[in-house]
C-alpha cells in the first residue's frame, strides 16, 4: 500500500486565505477540496497571530482527535507560536460571520454563502466526512 500525503496550496487574499487541499495515495491524487482561512498579515514584530493570521507555510504532523467544541477534527502539531490549530467544519473566514480563530475550514466549493461579498466554503460537513474517511489517524500536511 502507498503512503497517504496531503498538500495545501494557498492564495493569500486581503480578507481571507483560500486554498486547495490535495490528498495523494503515492503519486495518485485521490481527493481534493477547497479551504478557507484567515488572511496572512506580514507585519514586523507580529507574525502568525491567533485570531488574525492563517498559519505559516510549512510541514506539520497531523492527527485525528476529538475537539471539545468541534467534534472529530485533524489537529496540526508543532505549529510555531500556536496551539489547537485544527482542520474542522466551518464556512466563514471573513465578513458577517467567522468560524475560525486560525484553523483551516474545508469545503467542496467556494461561494458567497451569506451574501456579504466574501469568499466562503460550501459543503464543509461533506468535505470533512470525506477527509475523515480517507486520511489515516496520523499523517503529514505540507502547506504552501
Amino acid at each position: 500500500m502507498s503512503e497517504i500525503n496531503t498538500v495545501l496550496s494557498r492564495t493569500y487574499g486581503f480578507r481571507e486565505t483560500s486554498g486547495c487541499f490535495y490528498v495523494f495515495d503515492g503519486d495518485r491524487s485521490i481527493f481534493n477540496c477547497k479551504t478557507i482561512e484567515l488572511p496572512r498579515f506580514v507585519i514586523p514584530m507580529r507574525i502568525n497571530s491567533l485570531k488574525i493570521d492563517c498559519i505559516l507555510p510549512g510541514d506539520y504532523d497531523m492527527i485525528k482527535t476529538i475537539s471539545p467544541t468541534k467534534g472529530l477534527v485533524f489537529l496540526l502539531l508543532n505549529v510555531p507560536g500556536r496551539t489547537a490549530v485544527e482542520i474542522h467544519i466551518g464556512n466563514f473566514a471573513a465578513g458577517k460571520e467567522v468560524d475560525t480563530e486560525g484553523c483551516i475550514l474545508p469545503g467542496l466549493r467556494f461561494m458567497d454563502l451569506n451574501n456579504d461579498g466574501n469568499i466562503d466554503v460550501a459543503d464543509s460537513t461533506k468535505a470533512m466526512e470525506i477527509l475523515l474517511s480517507i486520511l489515516p489517524d496520523k499523517t503529514k500536511i505540507h502547506i504552501l
